[in-house]
């Protein structure tokens, strides 16, 4: 990266030394965090300082999330009263479900779940205390209430009455229960893990998004309906969603070739496929995959899965590249009977312990985030009266 210069626009004096201009911020640190660290280069992940892989492994959600909030592991007593209290939260205000309920039935999740979550401020008893104590509560209400949200959008629109909360279950057998599906311990061990390897993932769009909102001084709700904006898109969390409908439009596992081909001939974008940060193996797609695997035979319906193997075949003879978190995650949902344009909700009820913390973190030390753009238009325009225009 190089620096460079603009002669002023009066044409004299000394040239005005610019930063670099980087497309996409890429490679530029804008944050110092201690939340989680992206090694690329090494395909590593680490929250806290500890490996995805055992956390994916060993861990329970409500325990990673603890730890992203409070930057260490809870003790048995710390882990009971953080239960405790995500418990006591998974209610909704009442006026909550009458907004659901008002909301058109084929309103696009991300955005009905944008505008709850936002709608929730309302309801917040501290929503304009932004000290960290606060924000730590409100942190807890959240995560508590997301997949409450998800779950009563979800059977809302299928005409059915949302289920409330069931206080005895983890909070990802929970949102399962409310979801309606069947509560198989494979299926809430698999959502548990995802809930785990999508809890945070360093500066990525959202979280970003999140931290610019909060370096305004902004409370927590704005700052996560930012982060839910930024999520809808298909080159971030929209993914997983772009992924499972190219499998089923492949249908079979012999049609993957010719697919796959025809995408590579015509330049589309094969979604699930490459990382900005991982070169090589993304680590989270490794559990992802097992768990695909798993749960695939356990419906008795190993042909998505099937497909996903053979469409990374078929990608790597083009191209070294390889699934990201959204791939092999897409099928995993599918099977587990989550809907598929509620696959980026999912991601964001796992996204929200992260995002909450990257907010309390930049409060801790804030400064205002406020880049500088490169003005590439014309100098020396004058105003021409209207009279005189072409």
């Amino acid at each position: 990266m190089t620096t460079s210069s603009l002669t002023n626009s009066t044409g004299s004096g000394p040239a005005v030394t610019k930063p670099p201009f980087v497309k996409g911020l890429d490679g530029i640190v804008a944050v110092q965090t201690e939340i989680s660290a992206v090694d690329g280069p090494n395909s590593t992940l680490l929250y806290r300082g500890i490996n995805i892989h055992e956390l994916a492994e060993q861990a329970s959600y409500e325990e990673v999330a603890f730890l992203l909030l409070n930057g260490h592991l809870p003790n048995r007593s710390e882990l009971a009263d953080f239960n405790a209290r995500l418990v006591a939260n998974r209610w909704l205000p009442a006026p909550l479900y009458d907004l659901l309920r008002s909301l058109p039935r084929d309103s696009v999740p991300m955005e009905a779940l944008r505008v709850a979550v936002s709608a929730l401020s309302f309801y917040d008893p501290e929503i304009e205390d932004i000290s960290i104590e606060a924000t730590q509560r409100k942190a807890v209400r959240l995560i508590a209430q997301l997949p409450t949200l998800c779950a009563a959008y979800q059977r809302l629109r299928e005409g059915k009455q949302p289920i409330a909360p069931n206080p005895r279950l983890s909070h990802a057998a929970n949102t399962l229960y409310m979801l309606g599906v069947e509560l198989d311990p494979d299926f809430v061990q698999a959502i548990n893990m995802y809930f785990i390897l999508l809890a945070d993932h360093g500066m990525n769009a959202s979280t970003f998004t999140a931290r610019v909102v909060a370096s305004t001084q902004a409370d927590l709700h704005s700052a996560i309906s930012s982060a839910f904006a930024s999520l809808k898109g298909p080159l971030h969390g929209g993914a997983n969603e772009a992924t499972m409908r190219m499998l089923i439009e492949i249908g079979e596992p012999e049609r993957v070739d010719a697919y796959i081909d025809a995408m590579f001939a015509a330049k589309r974008k094969i979604m699930g496929f490459g990382h900005r940060i991982y070169k090589h193996v993304d680590p989270r797609s490794l559990h992802l995959d097992k768990w695909a695997k798993k749960l695939g035979d356990k419906v008795g319906q190993p042909k998505y899965y099937e497909i996903s193997r053979r469409v990374v075949e078929a990608v790597q003879r083009h191209r070294e590249l390889y699934p990201n978190v959204d791939f092999y995650s897409a099928s995993m949902l599918y099977y587990a009977g989550i809907p598929i344009d509620l696959f980026t909700p999912m991601f964001a009820c796992a996204r929200i312990a992260g995002w909450s913390a990257h907010v309390i973190e930049q409060y801790k030390d804030n400064v205002l985030i406020r880049p500088q753009s490169e003005y590439i238009g014309p100098l020396n325009v004058h105003y021409v009266p209207i009279d005189q225009r072409p």
